[in-house]
């Protein structure tokens, strides 16, 4: 007689407060899986422990992935249950897991999501922005031109945007943010759910002011960016540089402060100045 086939759960689990672990994780994770499928096996293990959760954990990351995911299929053809999890929060989101659903689906097995913490709708949530419609955007490239070419083609993006940053390159991606997008509410969360739990919420310049001031930034990090804040429609950014101009300021200065003041993004001022065929010095450097 052929076994019924085992389940994928996909287990949310705390991103910092033990306490947000729900109790349908923990039946699941005590009594109805044989393995748990990681990114990192001592991370894990950590959690396991802390409930007294005795049960193998098996290291599954972005470099074995693909191996992994054909295993975890065996094991639920032999009517065993796999929970995947990732170090914290929601497996999937900015995290290894992928292959492994893909390949579980494609094999015509089950899968089972338990919703639970994740920082990109705990950060959104008490943003104080829009949350009627979002995009989340992950992590931004570390490098300084590839991320001012993302954050360029998010500039029209009309929807309350979401995005993971490591604190050694936040000032960096701040600064960037406010080049490409201009000045816009903004909301940065930190070490959501944790002792040192903090929001700042300005514009990117403010928050920037505001870490660039501490000794030290540590933590994990979530921005959530939000609308463009409206323009007069009559405002004209090339009046506003003309002007600048005439009071002495170089043209990529003026550039700069009429972006700033009219809240638009430095290199739409700057495209709409090529536009009518008076091109400033290109002096833009990474």
């Amino acid at each position: 007689m052929k076994c019924l086939p085992g389940i994928l759960y996909l287990v949310a689990t705390p991103i910092g407060n033990l306490e947000d672990i729900t109790l349908r994780a923990l039946r699941i994770l005590r009594e109805e899986v044989a393995v748990v499928a990681c990114e990192d096996t001592r991370q894990t293990q950590k959690l396991l422990h802390h409930f007294e959760i005795r049960k193998p954990a098996m290291a599954c990351h972005e470099h074995n992935e693909h191996a992994r995911a054909q295993e975890i299929v065996g094991i639920l053809q032999r009517g065993e249950s796999v929970a995947l999890v990732s170090d914290a929060g929601t497996p999937l989101i900015s995290d290894p897991g992928y292959r492994v659903v893909a390949a579980v689906v494609a094999a015509g097995l089950p899968v089972v999501p338990l919703p639970g913490p994740s920082a990109a709708l705990a950060a959104l949530a008490a943003s104080g922005l829009p949350t009627n419609e979002f995009r989340f955007i992950g992590f931004l490239p570390p490098k300084q031109t590839a991320r001012r070419k993302t954050l360029a083609a998010l500039a029209a993006e009309t929807a309350t945007l979401i995005l993971y940053e490591s604190p050694h390159r936040i000032l960096e991606s701040l600064e960037d943010i406010e080049t490409e997008m201009g000045a816009r509410p903004m909301a940065l969360a930190r070490e959501l759910t944790k002792i040192h739990e903090e929001f700042l919420r300005g514009s990117a310049a403010e928050i920037h002011a505001a870490l660039n001031a501490r000794d030290a930034i540590k933590g994990e990090i979530t921005l959530v960016i939000g609308q463009a804040l409206e323009v007069a429609s009559n405002a004209d950014p090339l009046d506003e540089v003309t002007q600048l101009e005439a009071q002495g300021m170089s043209r990529m200065d003026a550039i700069k402060m009429a972006a700033k003041r009219l809240r638009l993004p430095k290199r739409e001022v700057y495209r709409r100045a090529a536009e009518r065929g008076n091109k400033p010095p290109d002096t833009h450097r990474d």
